[in-house]
């Protein structure tokens, strides 16, 4: 318990002329662990939230931030009373604004300040009543009030007037915030329903701002209409503003790309494929890295926890602008179906895709040997549109039978086929995508050699689709062999290098993602997270 005074204790005369002197002699070098006062802290420690660091007692240079007028001063102790005193590093006379003398319990000593000013420098010693020498000074800062006055701008999504750009493009938005204190330290911001932030400027997301408290930041709209940005500033102590609003039109876009394999909307096809965390990266098939053009965080999946658990099929949308639907399909379980309208964004929710049954309205379609459930399925692709429209038509494997589920209408698969009798266990299924002169093909990989084999899907004379070449996995074109040890994940793009024919892409058992001119010419693309 602290006794404050407004003078100095009574005690031995020695102590008495010391304490006059103001703030002691420091403890001699090397006495430190056994100093009968030690390990002096503040409580909550000073930092800087733009770093994440939280000073020392004893650290040089400025000294960190605190967000609270009323800190607790601490030492650990084997005298049975401690006095502390703190000073206003802030006045030219170094003012003395707390004296208190606190009594030793379980060996730890401290006192709750009071009386302290927003915005002043303090630092503060301890020392033991009846003991020599004081700890080395404590210094920190006070800054309680949390940034205001929070605003955005930007040209290409203005609040009011004609947008200079539309939905699916990238727009230049700045953010400022009044903080006369310690200054704003960053950013957080959202155009979706929920915004997160952290402790500190190091958590995920966080925009650092500038010296002048500003931060530009680019940011790609994904969806037409009115959007909202929702803004929340951090200031060096830490502390974190009100969230405030930014509403703003972003129109369609009047031409809209329509490239099959892509999922952000930029004309380009794309490369699915979780990171080491669960989250889904979305890398752009020309990029030359491993960077992803966006990330989908991992409680997106239709678990909640990973999109690692699931095989994501892409290739064809529905009533949306020409981007690619994404169906996350975990094996034995079931496909889930992502509608597309956000640019790869996937913030439109998630709903099953029921197994195909019999049409509600004409006469059944569902041949004998298709099970009830999708307990057997344990691979699923998206061969692709085998109309005049981009629906998709998908593949699976069940118990070794290749089956063909056709798209009638948003996603009801009610015409099925199966194709061939041979067995399709023991292969991986990839679907290039269309080539440039408008044919189909599957690609399978035989898991136990790793031979690579191609199986057209060409037009009939009278139009159709012949999927003769679908019948037996065994019966396709070599192309090349990918050891399953050494690539464990294959899949293709689609067309990612413009030359008309479509791309493998693989991921080795190191984790690095190679990208091929067709089959070949394999390119190291680095790392994947």
């Amino acid at each position: 318990m602290a006794r404050t005074t407004g003078r100095l204790p009574a005690v031995a005369a020695g102590a008495a002329l010391a304490a006059v002197a103001g703030l002691f002699t420091a403890a001699p070098a090397g006495a430190a662990d056994s100093a009968p006062v030690r390990d002096p802290r503040t409580v909550p420690a000073p930092g800087f939230a733009a770093t994440g660091q939280r000073t020392a007692c004893g650290d040089g240079g400025a000294p960190g931030w605190i967000t609270t007028a009323a800190p607790t001063l601490a030492v650990t102790a084997s005298t049975p009373e401690v006095r502390f005193t703190v000073r206003d590093d802030g006045t030219p006379e170094h003012t003395e604004v707390f004296d208190a003398t606190a009594t030793t319990t379980a060996g730890t000593a401290q006192a709750a300040v009071t009386g302290l000013t927003d915005g002043h420098a303090y630092s503060w010693r301890a020392k033991g009543v009846h003991a020599d020498g004081p700890t080395e000074a404590c210094r920190f800062r006070v800054d309680t009030t949390a940034p205001a006055e929070l605003a955005v701008e930007s040209t290409d999504f203005p609040s009011s007037g004609d947008p200079a750009k539309h939905a699916g493009q990238t727009g230049s938005f700045t953010f400022t915030a009044a903080d006369p204190t310690s200054g704003v330290a960053c950013y957080w911001y959202t155009t979706g329903p929920y915004l997160g932030f952290g402790q500190d400027c190091t958590s995920p997301n966080a925009v650092p701002a500038g010296p002048d408290g500003r931060a530009t930041v680019p940011i790609r709209v994904t969806s037409w209409g009115t959007n909202t940005l929702t803004l929340r500033a951090m200031d060096h102590a830490g502390n974190i503003s009100w969230p405030a609003q930014y509403t703003f039109y972003a129109p369609s876009d009047p031409n809209p790309p329509s490239t099959p394999g892509d999922v952000d909307g930029d004309g380009v096809p794309d490369i699915l494929l979780p990171d080491a965390k669960g989250n889904l990266q979305i890398i752009s098939a020309t990029a030359t890295g491993t960077a992803p053009s966006s990330v989908v965080a991992a409680n997106r999946a239709p678990d909640g926890q990973s999109w690692g658990n699931y095989q994501l099929v892409h290739r064809g949308w529905e009533q949306h602008a020409p981007m690619d639907d994404l169906i996350a399909f975990r094996p034995h379980y079931g496909p889930y179906l992502y509608n597309n309208a956000d640019y790869g964004s996937f913030t439109g929710g998630v709903r099953s895709v029921d197994r195909p049954a019999d049409s509600p309205w004409d006469e059944p379609t569902i041949p004998a040997g298709f099970a009830p459930d999708w307990a057997k399925a344990d691979q699923m692709v998206s061969l692709g549109a085998l109309g005049e429209d981009q629906r998709p038509s998908l593949l699976t494997v069940e118990d070794g039978d290749l089956w063909l589920l056709t798209d009638v209408n948003m996603y009801s698969f009610w015409s099925v086929r199966k194709l061939g009798a041979a067995t399709w266990a023991g292969y991986d299924l990839i679907t290039p995508g269309r080539a440039a002169d408008g044919t189909l093909a599957l690609w399978s990989r035989e898991r136990a050699t790793g031979a690579l084999r191609s199986h057209p899907v060409t037009r009939a004379a009278d139009g159709s689709w012949d999927l003769s070449a679908l019948a037996d996995p065994a019966g396709g074109t070599l192309i090349g062999t990918f050891p399953v040890a050494d690539y464990p994940t294959l899949g293709s793009s689609g067309d990612g290098t413009g030359d008309g024919r479509p791309d493998l892409y693989a991921v080795t058992a190191q984790r690095h993602l190679l990208t091929f001119d067709g089959v070949t010419s394999p390119k190291d693309r680095g790392a994947l997270s």
